[in-house]
Order: C-alpha cells, then sequence, then structure tokens
C-alpha cells in the first residue's frame, strides 16, 4: 500500500506526492524500529499513511483545506515538514486494519484521541495504538489518532522542503 498523499485516497483527492517513498529523520527511524518491535511482539504491525512530508506538501494541504484543527499551518510548519512525525495505523498478521472508529484524515471530533462516540472496540485499539508508540518515545496530536511526533519537533528540527531529497517526492508541483 503506496503513502496516502502519493495516491488520490486522501482528503484532496488527488496525489500530492509523485513518489510513495516514506523518509523519516533517524531519530524518528529509531523510534519507529521500536514501535515496530513492540507492535510485533503483539502479533500487529503498522500501515503508514505518510511520514516525511516536505514543506512545499504542507502548503498543498493547506490551501486546500486551512483547517488548523487537522493541518499545520505552513507558515508555522509541521513535524512532518520537520521529517519527524507519521501518519499510521495498526493492522493484524493478515494485513486488516484494527477499527479505530474513523478513516486516516478524517476531519471530525470522532478522529480525536478519548472520543468515547465511536466503538468500544475502536476505543482499544487506539489506545493499544498510542500505547506502543509512547513506550517507544513518540508524543501525541489529540485531534488525530494516526499522528505520532518526536517531542518538541518545533523546537528541535528545522522544516524541510523537497529539495533536501537525493529523488524528489514532489516531481514539479
Amino acid at each position: 500500500m503506496a503513502l496516502a498523499y502519493a495516491t488520490s485516497d486522501n482528503f484532496t483527492g488527488r496525489p500530492i506526492y509523485d513518489r510513495a517513498d516514506c523518509w523519516l529523520h533517524p531519530e524518528a527511524v529509531r523510534h519507529l524500529r521500536r514501535a515496530m518491535a513492540l507492535a510485533s511482539a503483539l502479533g500487529l504491525r503498522f500501515r503508514i499513511f505518510d511520514g516525511f512530508r516536505p514543506h512545499e506538501a504542507q502548503w498543498i494541504l493547506w490551501n486546500h483545506t486551512p483547517d488548523p484543527e487537522f493541518l499545520a499551518d505552513p507558515r508555522r510548519g509541521s513535524p512532518h515538514s520537520r521529517g519527524v512525525a507519521v501518519d499510521l495505523t495498526l493492522v493484524d498478521s493478515t494485513g486488516q486494519a484494527l477499527d479505530m472508529g474513523t478513516a486516516f484524515d478524517a476531519f471530525t471530533p470522532l478522529s480525536h484521541h478519548g472520543n468515547t462516540e465511536i466503538s468500544a472496540e475502536a476505543q482499544k485499539n487506539r489506545y493499544l495504538l498510542q500505547g506502543i508508540m509512547s513506550s517507544a518515545g513518540w508524543d501525541f496530536y489529540t485531534n488525530e489518532w494516526w499522528h505520532y511526533q518526536l517531542f518538541d519537533a518545533h523546537r528541535r528540527f528545522p522544516l524541510l522542503s523537497d529539495s533536501v531529497l537525493a529523488i524528489s517526492m514532489m516531481g514539479d508541483k
């Protein structure tokens, strides 16, 4: 499965990235590997929706849907645009995604951590994901059950553009 923003299966309805490569800062990779080991011990894996999001892509998303509840204003910057955030969900041993109560990028209060208007099973799965990610050293964004980032990302890591990559994710966009 490709990154969500490399396909039209995202809230914009069109691909944002030309390439579906998932890039992360080396520190984020270490934390993700730890989370993967914790999930694996439970017979689970991750499906990754997004990782590093070039600053140019953040502008495209913001210009489409300037909603600060679910998207970082590019003038401030996103942890994704620093290479230290990942959007993901848990999948079982057959590759079936666990029920999280909403789809990825569902811009609704039902997507918030701790929302009790979703099924008990979905709440349990969100808490499981949050426990795995927190135990591996990730911080979470309260409005999106799928979003995890390194602590103090805005202070510790600079904003990055597509030009930092050896092969562009954005193409001619």
